[in-house]
């Protein structure tokens, strides 16, 4: 299914969102990065959009990797990478979010931006998120949310149903229908205090929370027990 709409995949993601995706990514990487921390890897990092918000904020001072299943997802992220000219900072490996090919205690800042909910099981992969971050680092998650507020939690569910999977359908001309499976996803999908629960129970503590646009997504964050000591 995303091997399918990876060409369109950022185009796409742009226009549906009204660019607002950008915006999201740009409040994670500034809450959770800032200039000489790292490493930093970004799991289920797709075409590597906040892989490199990441690198801008850290100023290029951070070597980040991007994690992700999909190779023609990661084939885009490193031709993105060549055009920036970041490739020797970011770079992209193809591996299964359920099982990192990293050492425990490997990164300062792990993340996932929208692909959490789709992984088989939610909980081995914030287990997996944590044993790969380094005591006192961050693991933060950015996902879809529901919101509350009314009238627009109404407007913004006919359009998340109704409006949305037609138009990505059509654009992306795609038959596994990758649009229409998004709002089930996210219907299903634990959010506010039952996905901070499930970090928790991940091993995670100071689990906190901050909805943007409206609860349209929120980014949750949670840091590993311990403190991390640099060599020397």
């Amino acid at each position: 299914m995303f091997a399918a709409i990876a060409p369109r995949y950022d185009r796409l993601n742009h226009l549906l969102s009204m660019q607002v995706d950008r915006y999201w990514r740009w409040r994670t990487a500034r809450r959770i990065a800032k200039p000489g921390c790292g490493p930093i890897l970004d799991v289920c990092t797709g075409t590597g959009d906040l892989a490199f918000a990441f690198d801008r904020r850290t100023r290029g001072t951070a070597s980040i990797v991007g994690a992700d299943f999909c190779r023609p997802m990661l084939e885009i992220g490193e031709r993105k990478a060549v055009r920036r000219g970041v490739e020797d900072r970011v770079r992209f490996i193809e591996a299964d979010a359920l099982a990192l090919p990293f050492d425990a205690d490997s990164f300062a800042v792990v993340s996932v931006a929208f692909g959490l909910r789709n992984l088989a099981d939610t909980d081995l992969g914030l287990c997996e998120m944590r044993r790969v971050c380094r005591p006192g680092g961050t693991v933060a998650v950015l996902e879809f949310s529901r919101p509350a507020r009314q009238p627009f939690a109404a407007l913004y569910g006919w359009y998340f149903r109704a409006v949305l999977p037609r138009i990505g359908q059509w654009l992306a001309r795609n038959a596994d229908d990758a649009y229409g499976y998004l709002p089930a996803s996210v219907a299903a999908f634990p959010s506010g205090r039952e996905l901070a629960d499930r970090m928790e129970r991940a091993g995670l503590h100071d689990v906190r929370w901050q909805a943007f646009t409206l609860g349209v997504a929120t980014l949750y964050i949670g840091r590993k027990r311990g403190g991390w000591k640099r060599d020397g």
